[in-house]
């Protein structure tokens, strides 16, 4: 079935998130302090608590007077992520948590810590509108877009995570964010880049990370990408691809009866030279489906000598899922073939399998 791909720019319409320091620009947050009664300075005080401290209850913010404390955290730290459900994998070093929004919706993070490097992965939008058969979210459908502090509260949430030493390792920083959790994160444009300019503004305007450390994964929203190429940002793009030819694409990624493979590429290819940063084509190996060898030598002729990279994924099945992962053979021959056209190719390390590690079954479990 194809999705509704006339509607895929839009969300149900639900109650608006409560406004959060998170959501709003430095010059922005100045202006709510002293419509609150409070001094603009005080906007630096609690830009560094949030973003250089990851604290977001004003009981804790010792250097506000105490007469303010309440005023402050009623209008710029109303509550907006309520965990429901953490689970642990990979001894201790993959955290998926389960959040419950302010209107009841539920949408997943995970925090993943590997040798030198710590990513977490958030969920742009409460659902997903795109209805990929093979994901767990998009036959969820969508619920809503999420706000920018709704997003950005995922990484400060995994910081103070991480900061705390209560991840395997020991204490840390996160250093990437991947836009690939919950939701297409184009089809909630406006609000995506500004929950990237909050992640990578130096602190304490935001987390301070750099912009080569964010990934923002898309289907292929082709007008969204090209917004995307002039919005002067060096964030990595992301491109669900999942099949090479438009036959199979319409019904593995049903947006492409809107975009096809040809004009999605090109998008960004425009994407790469504008940025000079390669874009990510991920490709989940589906058994069967998508993982025949012509497939492998079809996708390699038209990647070939681009600035690009394959993330091959196995495939988390899903419960009651008649899709699942590629045979070892099958997952060998296809990386094969794409290295025989000269294109960079690695398989994805699997992370959190016994913990529903595929976007959206945790979540869905929960409701």
């Amino acid at each position: 079935m194809s999705a509704p791909v006339d509607l895929v720019f839009a969300a149900p319409r639900r109650g608006k998130p409560p406004r959060h320091l998170a959501d709003l620009s430095s010059d922005e947050r100045r202006e709510a302090l002293v419509a609150l009664g409070e001094p603009a300075y005080r906007a630096r005080q609690l830009s560094t608590h949030y973003f250089g401290r990851y604290l977001d209850d004003t009981a804790e913010m010792t250097d506000l007077p105490q007469a303010s404390r309440d005023r402050i955290g009623d209008g710029l730290f109303p509550p907006l992520l309520t965990p429901v459900r953490t689970l642990t994998a990979d001894g201790g070093a993959t955290v998926k948590t389960v959040w419950r929004l302010f209107d009841g919706a539920l949408v997943e993070s995970v925090l993943m810590r590997y040798p030198g490097r710590v990513t977490m992965c958030v969920s742009s939008q409460a659902g997903c509108g795109m209805a990929c058969p093979f994901c767990a979210t998009g036959q969820a459908g969508l619920t809503r877009n999420l706000s920018a502090a709704e997003i950005v509260g995922q990484v400060v949430a995994g910081s103070r995570l991480l900061a705390s030493g209560e991840v395997a390792g020991g204490p840390g920083r996160i250093s990437n964010v991947v836009f690939m959790g919950m939701g297409e994160p184009l089809a909630n444009y406006r609000t995506v880049i500004s929950a990237v300019r909050r992640l990578t503004d130096p602190v304490p305007d935001g987390l301070g990370m750099s912009q080569r450390g964010v990934t923002v994964s898309t289907v292929g929203l082709v007008p969204r990408i090209r917004q995307l190429t002039e919005e002067g940002l060096s964030v990595t793009l992301a491109l669900s691809l999942h099949a090479p030819d438009d036959e199979l694409r319409d019904e593995l990624v049903p947006v492409n009866t809107r975009w096809k493979v040809a004009e999605v590429l090109d998008a960004a290819w425009a994407y790469a030279e504008q940025t000079k940063r390669r874009v990510s084509i991920e490709y989940a190996l589906i058994r069967d489906i998508n993982d025949q060898a012509w497939r492998a030598d079809l996708l390699g002729e038209k990647l070939a000598g681009h600035l690009v990279h394959v993330n091959l994924i196995p495939l988390n099945p899903t419960p009651g899922s008649k899709w699942t992962a590629s045979r070892p053979e099958d997952e060998r021959e296809f990386v094969r073939r794409l290295e025989a056209h000269g294109v960079p190719v690695t398989v994805r390390d699997t992370r959190g399998q016994e913990i529903d590690g595929a976007c959206g079954q945790l979540a869905a479990k929960e409701a």
